[in-house]
């Protein structure tokens, strides 16, 4: 009777576990109206561009795959550039898995 209670408890745990890490790699980050037409570029593809800054973005990205966290994040660098009246995001440093510099531009008329 233990072995299947014992067996039963370490079922639910990595089902748990199982399912929270999906979810973590699902994460939606809504889309600002105007950050469809912001553009990610190259540093060396922004000299004639006018800045607009930097933000630091960061998210969960503990449990996550790398391809997540990165579109989370300039997703999330998108739709800030769009307040900051940026067309363009540059990526910058990333000092720790889930957060990263991003430059904003505005080049376009």
């Amino acid at each position: 009777m233990k072995f299947s209670k014992r067996m039963l408890a370490i079922i639910a745990i990595v089902s748990l576990f199982a399912g929270l890490s999906g979810c973590a790699n699902n994460i939606f980050i809504g889309v600002r109206e105007g950050a469809d037409r912001v553009v990610l570029a190259e540093a060396n593809q922004v000299g004639s561009c006018q800045s607009k800054g930097a933000i630091i973005i960061s998210v969960f990205a503990k449990f996550r795959i790398e391809k997540d966290v990165e579109a989370n994040m300039y997703q999330m660098a998108r739709n800030e550039a769009v307040d900051a009246g940026a067309d363009t995001v540059v990526k910058g440093d990333s000092p720790e898995f889930g957060k990263r510099t991003f430059k904003l531009y505005k080049c376009r008329p």
